[in-house]
Parts: C-alpha cells; structure tokens; sequence
C-alpha cells in the first residue's frame, strides 16, 4: 500500500486511491466540479488540480492515483493561481443572475470564488447567450444552459446510474451546452438526483422553485417513509419565514449519504413525497362523534371516550370482540407499545398491520422496494401480524360486518382503497367504536366514531427497520401541527385511562426497552445505531 504526503500529512492507502480520496481521509478538501464519487472521472473542470513534488506540470487530483513517496501540496501559489485562473474561465460566460437563481446560496461557483478567486474580472465583453432558459425538461427539472459549467456530471448520472440517456452535452468550445436528446424528457425515477448533483444553478427543481432562499432552511437527518429501502434523507425546512410557501415547514427532501443503503441517492416518489406533512388534510385536534358530526374537543374528553368504550365492550363481549390495526408506517417505538397495550396488558388476539392492496407496487433492482412502508421489517420482528387463531384484516372486517367485532382502532391506514367506501361505512354503523389515529384526515377516518390526531415521521423521534433489518434513527425536525402527538405519547395517554402506568418520557427510553425485551434488538440502543443506522441481531 503507497504512503504518501499531502500538505505535510503522511498517509498510507490502499493501492488505486486517488489524490483527492487520499486528500477526504485526512480531512483536507481540495475544491472540484466533475467530480462526484458515485460517478466515473471526467477531469473536465480542472479544478482539483495538484502540485506533486517532482512533476513538471500540476496533476488533476481526481485522477491521479496515489504513489508511494508521494509529496503533494494542495495550497501553494501556484496551485492558488491555477484556481483563480480556473474561476475566472468559467465565470466568463457564466450570469451574475444570483438574486434571482434557487442555487444561490448554495452554489460552489460561489463558495469557490469566496474561497479561492476574489479576484478583478478582466473580461467586460458580452456573455454568450445560450438558448435553454429556465427550460422545463422534465417533471421536475428545469434546465438553465446559460449557467452550466459543463462538468458533465448531470450526463453521467443518465447513463451510469440510471441507463436512461436523456441528457447529452452538445456543440464546440463556448458554444457547448447540456441539452435533452430530441423527443426524451427528464422523467427517469431518479430524476431529482441531477439536481443534487450539479454544482451550480443550471439545473434546478421545479417543485422547490422560488419557495424559500436556502439559508432560511434548517436540516434535519431522517429516513424516507417511502418504501421498505429506508434511504436516508435530510428534511430541509424553514420555520423563520411562516410567509413563505404558503405557510409550509417542510419544503424538500434531499438524499444523504449511506453506503450500505441509497449511497448518494434517492428516487422522486420518495423526494417529492413529504407534502402530506403541511397537507391541509392534517389533523390538528381530536375529534368526537356526536350523532352525524365530528366535533372537535380535547385529550382528556376524547381519551375518556375511548377508554370507557373500550372497557364496556371487554366486559360485555370479551376480548375477541376488538380488533387492532397497526401500521408499518410507525416506528419500532410507536409499534412496541401498541403491541405493550393491545397484546400484553389487554391480551387483544386479533392485531394485525397487513392491509392487502390492489396492486403491487412498483420495485427495480436499484432502491425502490414494492413494499412502500418504511417498518414492515419491524413489525414483523415486534409480532405483531396476525397468528394462528387470530384475524388478520381481512376477518376483522368480515367479523365487524357479521357482528362479532364490536370495536376496531385503526392506526392510519385508508381501508377504503382496498375494500371500498361503501364497506367502510357498512362497518363504521355495525360498530360501537371506530377509532381512527393518524396523521392525516382519509375516507376511513371520515366515517370513525373518534379521531386521534398524530404527528408525522418529521414531528419525532424514532426507528424504521428497513427490509435488510437495518434499524435506522429518526429526528424530530419540526413541532407537531395543533394538538397533535407522536403515537407512542398518544398510547401512554390512553393506557393511562385504561389503568395502566407507563413511565415513558421520550423514544429513546422506550427502545432502550425494545433492546432488552425482544431478542432480535439486543444489543442496539440509540448509540450504536448513530447516524447510519445498525443491523437486528437476527439480520
């Protein structure tokens, strides 16, 4: 293995590394454009380049590998004047339109000039002028060629990563520029990644458009409740400017890296898929029935309700007669005390969270997973899908129907995309007691007896299990809307009701509890997940 130098560092790597990944390991940036790690090396922009003791001539960095003896220097004036030099090129026909582009902010033409150029333009002609002007070029992408820095990286995405060559780089000299191929648009599963990807502003996301400057926007670490994959993602939201996107926290999601799941990516349908967090559909206070109407009211009244129900309906039918729908969209923390209250202290046979769908959900061989629950993997492991001698959800509705089932708590789920409106309501005037928890207002919670109101995955703190048994953190990033409560808080309430003392105060207690109680979860606590998550013991 070559050891070699870099402004004065001595480090050894492994054979084939690069000057710029053996630069990462010491903690020393060296500035680049084409380069990105998930990508092939284009050594295009220059920017990366080096002076190596011994050679006449600066090297590219992203392309040069490692050589035992090696002596490297990444700051030296000549190396300084090469950037500036390199800045100024680029910024040649590159607009000063900053005020008005969503890259602002967050754009490297920026960061480096700050950096590395600072210096006197000696260039006063006009800019050239290319055609593609805030051009959409696919659902979610707008392309700005005039701002393009032509580091190719957009157009390696389309033909490594996602095979679907949209995007090509036309024309000669300052004439070149990143164009469409005739008849394509951007419309790949992946398509947002370029946006992610491009240093600069040329290309941008139509969805985030103007709706909020990038240093109003607070980040948060999190996991995409997409699919079963778990990408991990960062929630980018803005709770500075309430005027700002009509009023919406979460205004986009952006990948973050984990070699062991997404890398550096993530697909759309996860991306573009947080808006149900501000959706006006939000349930933002408990809910009463009172004769044909839901009536707004308070915890205490709503939680008393379900309770006595509860407890009327066990003594009088006994405990076949309640059925208990969970949801894989819960956390590991929300799921183990579903299954505290409803199994273990209420001894309920019939729980269960498989709700069948119409179809089966789309799945590739990269990241996304047909399964488009984040916590399958975790119910399965809590037990809490439905066993021999107990129903499933399919049954529990027959036996409401048939009049077996007196009471059924629903955990978020829309039974009526599987079995019809109609069903849903036929079943809602059979019961004595529908409860709906969740997150957001659907058809079945329209026709429920009560409405318990839950945060979001951005609104607390928790665990998905992905398919793998990857069990991976989630952060609270914004307040819960109204009254709203992370679903476990909501359990504890409504245990308290029903007679029994939980001591929970946060998440982190009640998985410390999981880790030691269910044997595929030994060993994890919080710690050792990190911000990279940890596999089940049983994975």
């Amino acid at each position: 293995m070559p050891t070699l130098t870099i402004d004065g560092k001595e480090i050894t790597v492994e054979k084939g590394t690069t000057i710029i990944q053996a630069a990462e390991k010491l903690g020393i940036e060296i500035p680049r454009y084409c380069y990105h790690p998930g990508l092939s090396i284009a050594g295009n922009c220059r920017m990366c380049l080096v002076e190596i003791e011994k050679s006449p001539k600066l090297q590219i960095s992203c392309y040069t590998q490692a050589a035992d003896g090696m002596v490297v220097h990444t700051t030296s004036e000549k190396v300084k004047a090469v950037r500036r030099a390199i800045l100024e090129f680029l910024l040649i026909n590159h607009p000063v339109d900053c005020p008005v582009c969503d890259q602002a902010g967050e754009c490297w033409l920026q960061i480096y000039y700050m950096e590395h150029g600072l210096y006197n333009s000696r260039f006063m002609e006009n800019k050239v002028r290319k055609h593609f002007k805030a051009t959409p070029i696919g659902p979610w992408v707008n392309l700005d060629s005039e701002r393009c820095i032509l580091c190719s990286r957009c157009v390696r995405f389309t033909s490594e990563i996602t095979k679907t060559y949209e995007l090509a780089l036309v024309n000669r000299g300052d004439h070149s520029e990143i164009t469409i191929f005739p008849g394509k648009e951007l419309n790949n599963k992946y398509s947002g990644n370029v946006v992610d990807i491009c240093p600069v502003g040329a290309l941008t996301d139509r969805d985030f458009r103007f709706q909020c400057r990038v240093w109003y926007l607070d980040k948060q670490e999190s996991i995409c409740p997409g699919c079963s994959r778990g990408c991990n993602i960062e929630i980018h939201y803005n709770v500075q400017r309430a005027h700002h996107a009509g009023g919406r926290r979460v205004l986009r999601l952006k990948p973050r890296f984990n070699p062991e799941v997404n890398k550096w990516w993530i697909c759309d349908e996860g991306r573009y898929g947080y808006k149900f967090i501000d959706d006006k559909s939000r349930i933002q206070m408990p809910y009463l029935q009172e004769g044909e109407v839901l009536v707004e009211t308070d915890w205490k009244v709503v939680l008393d309700k379900v309770a006595s129900t509860l407890r009327s309906i066990l003594t009088t039918y006994g405990t076949e007669s309640i059925g208990v729908i969970a949801s894989p969209q819960l956390t590991n923390e929300d799921l183990y005390l579903i299954r505290k209250l409803f199994v273990e202290d209420l001894r309920l046979p019939h729980v269960d969270f498989k709700v069948p769908v119409k179809e089966k959900g789309y799945e590739d061989d990269f990241l996304i997973k047909a399964d488009k629950n984040p916590n399958t993997r975790g119910a399965e492991e809590l037990g809490l899908g439905a066993k021999e001698g107990s129903l499933n959800v399919e049954n529990m509705l027959e036996a409401a129907i048939a009049g077996r089932l007196k009471a059924l708590y629903v955990f978020g789920h829309d039974l009526t995309n599987f079995f019809g409106e109609e069903k849903i309501k036929d079943i809602a005037s059979r019961l004595e007691l529908l409860v709906f928890q969740g997150s957001n207002l659907n058809p079945t919670g329209q026709y429920a007896h009560v409405i318990l109101p839950s945060a979001t995955y951005a609104e607390k703190d928790g665990t998905f299990t992905n398919f793998e048994g990857r069990v991976q953190r989630i952060y609270k990033a914004v307040e819960p809307l109204g009254e709203s409560l992370p679903d476990w808080e909501i359990i504890v309430k409504l245990a308290r009701f029903m007679g029994f003392s939980y001591p929970y105060q946060s998440a982190r207690e009640i998985f410390k509890e999981i880790a030691t109680v269910i044997p595929a979860f030994n060993g994890l606590s919080y710690k050792v997940i990190g911000n990279q998550g940890a596999k089940l013991a049983t994975a």
